[in-house]
This record gives C-alpha cells, sequence and structure tokens, in this order.
C-alpha cells in the first residue's frame, strides 16, 4: 500500500518522490525525443519532404481524428500511437469533449495507442435527438462499449474522468477481462467524493419537477464553466482558454442544454451503482492510479482516497490544482501515468 502524505500535494506515493517525477517526465521527452530524430532520420532517407509522404514520425507521435458508427451513433475520436502498443482508453467528462486530452495524448503516444472518443451528446459524436435516443448513463456506456468492440479493442488500460467515470466503472465492470489498469483523474466512485456543492442537482434526483430542472441550469451557463468548474483551484498562468471556451460554444448548440439536464438528472443512477462498481474494485483488484487536482470544487479528495478501501494498493497522488488538472498539468500527470503502467503492464 502507498501512503499519502498531506504535506506534499504532488505526491502520494513514498517510491515516487517530486524529482523522480520529474526525472520520468524528463526521460519520457528525452525518449521522445530521440524516437522523434530516428524516425525523422530514417524517414527523409526514404522520402523526401518533397514527395508529402507521411513519415514514422507522423504514424507514431500524431494525433489523427476519426469516425466509427455504433448503431445510430456515429462517434468521433482522436488516436496517436503505434496501433500494436497496450492500448490506453480516455473517458472524458463534463461538460467537455476528447479536447481535453489534446496535451496528455502526445506525451504517451512513444508507449502507447490512446484512444480518445467524444461521448453521445457531446463535442464532435453525431447523436440522434432527444427522443429519439435517451441521454442516460446507461445508454452512453452501450455506446463506448460498442465502440470498442468495433475497433477491436480486447484489452485496455481506462483513463476516467468526471463523466467518464461511470461510464468506464460500467464497462470495467461487465468486461473485468479487458481491463488491464484503471487511471482516475477526478472520476469519482464514492459517496466521499461529494463536495457540498451538490445541493440543485441533489434535489432534482430527490424530486424532478420542473423547477428543480430549471435550478440545475446555472450549471451550463458560461460563467459557470469557465470560472468554477475550470477556474476553480487552477493557476490563471496556466490555464488556457481553450478548453472553457470550446465546452462554452458546444453548450451553445441547440438543444444542448437539455441534453445536459437529462443526464443531471440520471446521474442518480450513477451513485446508486456505486456498490456495484466498489464490488468489481475488490473482486478483480485492477491496478489503480488516482490522480486528483485537490482543489476540485465537485469531487473532492477523499474520494480519491477511498478507492483504498476496496484497492488497499491503489496509489493516489494530489496536484495543486481544481477538476480540470490536464490543462495545468498534462506533463505531471503523464509522468505518473508512465510510470505507474511501465509497472504494473510492464511497458
Amino acid at each position: 500500500m502507498t501512503t499519502f502524505d498531506p504535506a506534499n500535494s504532488g505526491n502520494g506515493n513514498p517510491g515516487v518522490s517530486r524529482r523522480k517525477v520529474l526525472r520520468v517526465a524528463v526521460a519520457g521527452a528525452g525518449a521522445a525525443s530521440v524516437l522523434s530524430s530516428s524516425f525523422v532520420s530514417a524517414a527523409a532517407s526514404q522520402h523526401p519532404p518533397e514527395t508529402g509522404n507521411a513519415t514514422a514520425f507522423d504514424d507514431a507521435f500524431r494525433v489523427t481524428f476519426h469516425k466509427q458508427q455504433v448503431g445510430d451513433v456515429e462517434v468521433f475520436y482522436r488516436e496517436a500511437g503505434p496501433k500494436n502498443a497496450p492500448v490506453l482508453l480516455l473517458l472524458h467528462g463534463f461538460p467537455t469533449s476528447s479536447h481535453m486530452f489534446r496535451n496528455l495524448m502526445p506525451l504517451l503516444a512513444s508507449q502507447y495507442r490512446v484512444i480518445a472518443p467524444d461521448l453521445p451528446g457531446f463535442g464532435n459524436t453525431t447523436t440522434p435527438a432527444r427522443g429519439a435516443f435517451d441521454y442516460t448513463f446507461d445508454n452512453l456506456f452501450k455506446v463506448i462499449e460498442g465502440f470498442t468492440e468495433a475497433l477491436g479493442l480486447s484489452r485496455y488500460a481506462l483513463y476516467i474522468f468526471d463523466y467518464g467515470a461511470p461510464v468506464g466503472l460500467r464497462l470495467a465492470a461487465a468486461h473485468p477481462e479487458r481491463v488491464t489498469a484503471i487511471i482516475s483523474q477526478n472520476g469519482n466512485a464514492y459517496l466521499e467524493g461529494f463536495s457540498d456543492q451538490w445541493d440543485p442537482w441533489q434535489a432534482y434526483w430527490r424530486d424532478p419537477t420542473p423547477a428543480n430542472r430549471e435550478a440545475c441550469r446555472p450549471s451550463l451557463l458560461p460563467a459557470t464553466i469557465r470560472d468554477w468548474q475550470y477556474g476553480t483551484g487552477a493557476d490563471p498562468q496556466k490555464l488556457s482558454p481553450d478548453g472553457y471556451n470550446l465546452d462554452i460554444l458546444y453548450m451553445a448548440r441547440p438543444g444542448a442544454e437539455d441534453i445536459q439536464l437529462d443526464l443531471i438528472l440520471d446521474y442518480r443512477s450513477n451513485v446508486s451503482a456505486y456498490p456495484a462498481f466498489q464490488a468489481y474494485l475488490r473482486q478483480h483488484q485492477p491496478p489503480l492510479l488516482a490522480v486528483w487536482g485537490k482543489h476540485d470544487p465537485a469531487f473532492i479528495p477523499p474520494g480519491a482516497l477511498a478507492f483504498r478501501k476496496d484497492i488497499p494498493d491503489a496509489e493516489v497522488h494530489l496536484l495543486d490544482t481544481g477538476h480540470f488538472a490536464l490543462e495545468t498539468h498534462a506533463p505531471e500527470v503523464a509522468a505518473y501515468i508512465r510510470e505507474f503502467l511501465a509497472r504494473k503492464l510492464k511497458v
């Protein structure tokens, strides 16, 4: 079991010091640089730049963009890394999209095949209108399950964040043999993880009246997305406006708010599923890494530490940032993931 030192917000593992994390990050960057040089040199000897052919460097490190039909849903996804590398499936949260992984994916692509889909109702995934498609977490799970099967992903590690956590944990509980590891970045599965900021949503869960639905609408406002979700606990000098401005743009699309209000109501199904998620964790003991922004206003650090109730060897690291940790700390998160998966997957 690793231990959490509250005096060291960046490190919950005595075997992984801040200096070691930096070494891993530098090593990863150095490896990428060496590989990049090798690939470019090899490619240049076979395909001069004027030929227009893609280089091996492009194939290994470039993030590419794709679509996959799953029933009535056209799933948009990003991908990087070698096709034969271990797979890391990245599941985003509310109110964002796979765009949140734009900085992380290139940092992992030298060793892993990283795949990040947009969930139904988010980003660039094309979904039938409300009424033709029910926006529930069970349906989000079914689409992602179909997505993994359409891509032939028989083994993968899961990166779960926010809404991606109940989707990913449904996937893991349904197919435990497929999951090689779990990385939770502010992805909750315990009552301990809830802050005291959930009152309007919880009132809507208990009594789904039109008035309670409207009381949740401020959660979708541009100022809430920018200042509360992204801004709380984050260094403003490190926080790019790209993420929250894109999310605000997505939320302004016709029908987007009602889709999100449907999902806010159905979030109560995730809380009801927590005992089943915890039973999966206890029974199967997947290697688990929790890397959380400790100033998250919605999912607080006790939710990260709670994983140890069911997986005693879970590794927990709390970063000095907020909910969207990748916006400010992508290199640190990547370093933790590389070190963790290198040990657990023997890569």
